[in-house]
C-alpha cells in the first residue's frame, strides 16, 4: 500500500539572510519499499485486537490471550486518514484470500458437551467499549462485549514497552495460506520503515476487519455531529469612538 508524505514548503532569503531563516523544502516521497529493522524482523503473533478511536487517533492493540495473564502483544496508533485505506486493503486482501483458498473458517470442537470454556479465537475481537457489535457479529463471537474499558484492561498486562505504542501513517498486508501479516510502516522522508510487523491466523481476519470498520463508523458520526456552528451573516460594525463636537 503505497503512501505519500508532504512537508509544507517555506521560503528562504537571499545569502545574506540565510543564517536568520531557517530552511525548509517542499518533499514528495513515494514509500515503493519500507526498511524493515532488525528489531522488528521477526514481528509478534496475535489472537485478536481491540480497536479504540480517540479525536486524533486510532489505537489497535493486538492482544495475546492464550499466556495467563492475557497481555497485549503490540499497539500500534494511526492517524484517522489512515484507517479507510487499512480497512480497504484488509477487505482486498481478504477477498483475494478467498479466491485462492475458500473461506477462512476456525475449527470446531467434535462435541460441545465437553467444552468447558469458549475457544480462545472467540472472545478475541472487540469493538470499542461499551458499544454494540458490529453489523454480521454474534454474543457467541463477543461475549465480552458489555465490558467497559477500564474492565477489559483490568484483564490484561500492558507492559510498560507498548504502553505508548507504535505509530504508523502507512500499512503493507500479505497473506498465505494459514496466516495474514500486516507491516505497520512509518512513511518519513527519507526512507520508509516498518515501525511493528503482526501476524494473525487466517480464521481470525474476518472477525478483526470488522473491529476498524464499526470503530471508523463511530469516529465518522461524532465527527458530523460536532460542526462548528457558522458564523453570523452580517456581523455588527465596530464602533469608531468618534464624537462631534
Amino acid at each position: 500500500m503505497s503512501d505519500e508524505h508532504h512537508s509544507e514548503p517555506g521560503e528562504t532569503g537571499g545569502d545574506s539572510d540565510h543564517a536568520k531563516k531557517p530552511y525548509s523544502q517542499q518533499i514528495q516521497h513515494s514509500q515503493l519499499s519500507a526498511l524493515v529493522p532488525e528489531r522488528v524482523a521477526k514481528g509478534v503473533f496475535s489472537t485478536g485486537a481491540v480497536v479504540l478511536n480517540g479525536a486524533y487517533e486510532f489505537i489497535l492493540d493486538f492482544l495475546l490471550r492464550m499466556t495467563q495473564p492475557q497481555q497485549v502483544a503490540a499497539r500500534v496508533v494511526l492517524p484517522p486518514a489512515v484507517v479507510p485505506r487499512l480497512i480497504a486493503a484488509l477487505t482486498e486482501n481478504l477477498e483475494n484470500y478467498r479466491s485462492k483458498f475458500g473461506e477462512p473458517h476456525l475449527p470446531k470442537l467434535k462435541s460441545q458437551s465437553t467444552q468447558e470454556q469458549p475457544p480462545v479465537e472467540a472472545q478475541q475481537f472487540q469493538t470499542e467499549p461499551n458499544q454494540p457489535a458490529g453489523k454480521g457479529s454474534s454474543e457467541q463471537q463477543r461475549p465480552s462485549q458489555q465490558q467497559s474499558a477500564q474492565d477489559l484492561y483490568d484483564q490484561l498486562k500492558l507492559p510498560d514497552e507498548v504502553l505508548s505504542g507504535t505509530y504508523a501513517n502507512a500499512v503493507m498486508i500479505g497473506h498465505t495460506g494459514t496466516e495474514f501479516s500486516f507491516d505497520f510502516i512509518t512513511s518519513f522522508f527519507p526512507r520508509s520503515a516498518v515501525s511493528c510487523r503482526v501476524y494473525l491466523a487466517a480464521p481470525n481476519v474476518p472477525r478483526f476487519l470488522d473491529s476498524p470498520n464499526h470503530s471508523y463508523e463511530q469516529y465518522m458520526r461524532k465527527t458530523q455531529r460536532q460542526v462548528p456552528p457558522k458564523p453570523p451573516e452580517n456581523p455588527p460594525s465596530e464602533d469608531t469612538g468618534e464624537e462631534s463636537e
